[in-house]
């Protein structure tokens, strides 16, 4: 078993992947649901305001923008800015530009990275004489 203390309320809590606590996120979806309400009915709304409609922190606010959990209205004053270019993004951490950029150099990675074949289908066996010798 996988104990630790969650990192927002430093209660102790079974590891399960997340960074928090069970009941911290639990209070996160029901802030994320707050904010998605109140989106629907004022579209138009900055981070400022649906911080203070909803009582929910405005970092949290960008927090679910960055996770593209929420996308920025079409015209809206507030842009975020792709973290490896800078240009304006609406939702997310990158823009589709640099995301782009960064699924090729992944690929190309990935790909040096496996065996060379010569278009062949590569069948490894292990066979126990290779292991232990032929004169055990």
């Amino acid at each position: 078993m996988n104990v630790k203390n969650c990192s927002r309320c430093g209660r102790i809590y079974n590891y399960d992947g997340f960074r928090v606590c069970p009941t911290c996120r639990r209070e996160d979806e029901a802030d994320f649901q707050k904010v998605k309400e109140y989106l629907y009915d004022n579209p138009g709304a900055d981070v400022q305001e649906v911080s203070e409609e909803t009582e929910v922190d405005s970092r949290k606010i960008i927090d679910f923008l960055r996770a593209g959990r929420l996308e920025i209205a079409e015209g809206s004053a507030l842009i975020l800015e792709c973290e490896s270019c800078g240009v304006g993004i609406r939702t997310g951490r990158f823009c589709e530009k640099c995301t782009v950029g960064m699924e090729r150099e992944l690929g190309a990675i990935v790909n040096a990275a496996r065996p060379k074949t010569d278009g062949r289908k590569v069948e490894e066996k292990f066979r126990l004489i290779d292991r232990y010798g032929k004169n055990r």
